[in-house]
Formats: C-alpha cells, structure tokens, sequence
C-alpha cells in the first residue's frame, strides 16, 4: 500500500494515478509493492531527522529508510518540499517535475538503485527518466 503523508501544506496532491504508476515503476524492476509512506515536509523538519538518523547537519530533499524484505518494496521517504522548489527554479524545472522526480528516486532507492559512485549516479538518473517516461506515455 502506497500512502502520501503531509507535515506542511503542498500544491500538489498526488492521485490514485501516481500509486498506480509508482507501482508499475516497482513491478518493472522485478519487485513487488509493499508498504511505502511519502511524508512531504520542510527544510527544518527534515534537518532534525537528517542529524539523527544520519548524523547529517545540512539539507537535503530526501531520505529513504529502506525496510524491503527480499523482492517486497517497503520504507519510507521523507521528501522536503522547500528543497524540492528550490531545486526545481535551480534546475528549470516545474515544481510538479521535480517533486515526481524525487518521488521516484526514492522508490528506485528501495529497489535497490543507488547513487553514490559517477556510475550510480548516472544510472539513477536514466532510471529517473524511465520512469517519468512511463508516467507520461501511458497518461497516468
């Protein structure tokens, strides 16, 4: 089960349509769903997890806690959303882009996708494509 949790307020409220997709990006792997929590949030609130959990003092947009059990996708991911629209104005983007695109990230994280290394990286990005393809394509 797919669920989208909100700390603050946000202009975009994803659909029956974006767990659907989230789902289909997950099964193309050669998962299966599980339970996966979006919380959407602010700079401060993901600060104070981001020192806690991984002993981080700067901002991020996301972190995954990954709880997968063999080919089952679980976790949560926290996406701040005042990253997100600042990375969407740095990157030219719409903030709906990009915040579609950190979502997937997230989800690719859980799949097993990582992006550490230039190769990861690059291969977490095409993967980003794909999937954002697929939202597009099929009309979602």
């Amino acid at each position: 089960m797919i669920t989208f949790d909100y700390i603050v307020e946000s202009p975009f409220k994803p659909a029956l349509s974006h767990k659907l997709w989230l789902q289909q990006v997950i099964r193309k792997e050669g998962k299966v769903p599980g339970s996966i929590s979006y919380i959407f949030c602010d700079d401060e609130y993901m600060l104070v997890r981001n020192n806690a959990f991984l002993n981080h003092d700067t901002y991020t947009d996301i972190i995954t806690f990954d709880e997968c059990m063999g080919d089952v996708v679980a976790g949560s991911i926290l996406i701040s959303l005042d990253r997100v629209e600042e990375n969407a104005k740095q990157f030219g983007k719409t903030f709906e882009n990009e915040l579609l695109r950190v979502v997937v990230h997230g989800t690719l994280h859980l799949c097993g996708y990582k992006d550490k290394s230039d190769d990861e990286a690059q291969l977490m990005r095409r993967k980003e494509n794909e999937s954002l393809a697929l939202l597009t394509n099929q009309n979602l």
